[in-house]
C-alpha cells in the first residue's frame, strides 16, 4: 500500500481531517466536532482529533491503516505546554507513526503562501494573524483567546451584540433589530433569558450569533452595521501591525490572505475589511485563491517526509 498521510485543521466550531497519498492527492476528508485547545484541555482536543482520523480511515475503507505522518494545526496550540500535551496524546493513540503539531495559522499560511512571504488573517470563532517576512522571519498578532482577545472574531461579535441588545432593552441605547435576531439565534423568548444562555455559552456558541448580526446589518440596522465596521477595523489592525513588523510599514507591498468562516467570499464582513485595508494597509496585495488550511496540513506532513505537494 502507498504511504498515507493525514492533515487536521482544528477550530473552535469544527475540525476537518484529510487523508492523502504521498503525492498529496486527496483520498478522503471528514468533519468532526470542535477541537480548539483551551488551557488545560488539550487531552479533550486530542480525543476529538483521534476520533476524526479514525472516522476518515474507516470512510476510506482503511480502518486498520496507520498513517505515516499526521500533521495537525489547531487553534490554541501556539503555547508550548498545550502543544506538547496534545502531541503526546496523539502519539499515544497510535493513529500515526509520526505526529507534528502546529498552531492553526501555521498550516493556513502554508496553504496560502507555501514558504514565501505573506500575511494571513484568520477570523472564525476566534481571530489571529500570522506572517512571514521576505527574510523568513515569522511573527503573529492577536490570537489571545476568547476572554482577553480574539477581536473581530465571531465570538467577539456575538458577545458585543449581546451587550447592545441588553443596553437597548434598558433604554441606554436606541432600539435595534438585533434584539429579535439574537433571540431567534439563541432560541430564547425573552431578553432576560439571555443571561442564563450567555453564562454557559462556549466561544463557538457565541460565534453562532455572528450570522444574525450580519443579517441585521444587511437589512440596514445601524447598530449591527456599526458593530461589523468595528470588527473590520479590529481585523485590519492585525494586518497593519504585521505589515509594519515584517515588511517595514503599511505602504510596502505585502501579500495578504484572508481565511476563516467570517471572511468567506461574499460575506459582508469580508467586503468591509477589504475596503478598510485599502486605506489602513495600502500595500496589501490580497491573495486571490481560497485558503484551505487542512490542505496546508497535508503539505506540512509531506514536508516532514522530505516530499513536497504538487
Amino acid at each position: 500500500m502507498s504511504v498515507i498521510v493525514g492533515g487536521v485543521d482544528g477550530g473552535g466550531s469544527k475540525t476537518l481531517v484529510m487523508l492523502a497519498d504521498e503525492r498529496g492527492a486527496e483520498i478522503m476528508t471528514v468533519e468532526a466536532g470542535p477541537s480548539a485547545v483551551r488551557p488545560g484541555e488539550a487531552a479533550r482536543s486530542g480525543e476529538t482529533i483521534i476520533a476524526g482520523v479514525r472516522d476518515a480511515l474507516a470512510a476510506a475503507g482503511m480502518p486498520h491503516v496507520t498513517l505515516k505522518v499526521l500533521c495537525v494545526g489547531v487553534a490554541g496550540a501556539g503555547r508550548e505546554s498545550e502543544r506538547q500535551e496534545l502531541w503526546q496524546g496523539l502519539m499515544s493513540a497510535d493513529v500515526a507513526e509520526e505526529v507534528v503539531v502546529h498552531a492553526d495559522a501555521t498550516i493556513a499560511l502554508d496553504d496560502a503562501f507555501g514558504e514565501g512571504p505573506g500575511i494571513l488573517l484568520i477570523a472564525g470563532t476566534g481571530s489571529v494573524a500570522f506572517g512571514r517576512g521576505p527574510t523568513g522571519i515569522r511573527a503573529r498578532c492577536g490570537g489571545w483567546g476568547p476572554v482577553i482577545g480574539d477581536e473581530g472574531s465571531g465570538s467577539w461579535i456575538g458577545r458585543r451584540a449581546l451587550s447592545v441588545v441588553t443596553a437597548a432593552h434598558d433604554g441606554r441605547e436606541p432600539e435595534t433589530a438585533l434584539g429579535g435576531a439574537l433571540l431567534t439565534a439563541a432560541q430564547v423568548g425573552e431578553v432576560e433569558e439571555l443571561i442564563a444562555w450567555a453564562a454557559t455559552a462556549t466561544p463557538a456558541l457565541l460565534a453562532s450569533l455572528a450570522p444574525a448580526v450580519a443579517s441585521a446589518a444587511e437589512s440596514g440596522d445601524l447598530r449591527a452595521n456599526a458593530l461589523l465596521s468595528l470588527a473590520a477595523e479590529e481585523l485590519s489592525l492585525h494586518v497593519r501591525t504585521l505589515s509594519r513588523r515584517l515588511f517595514g510599514d503599511e505602504q510596502a507591498a505585502a501579500p495578504v490572505a484572508l481565511a476563516g468562516g467570517l471572511l468567506s467570499r461574499g460575506t459582508l464582513l469580508r467586503k468591509r475589511l477589504e475596503h478598510r485595508l485599502k486605506s489602513a494597509v495600502p500595500g496589501a496585495q490580497l491573495h486571490a485563491d481560497d485558503v484551505v488550511p487542512v490542505r496546508g496540513a497535508i503539505r506540512g506532513a509531506l514536508r516532514f517526509l522530505g516530499s513536497s505537494a504538487p
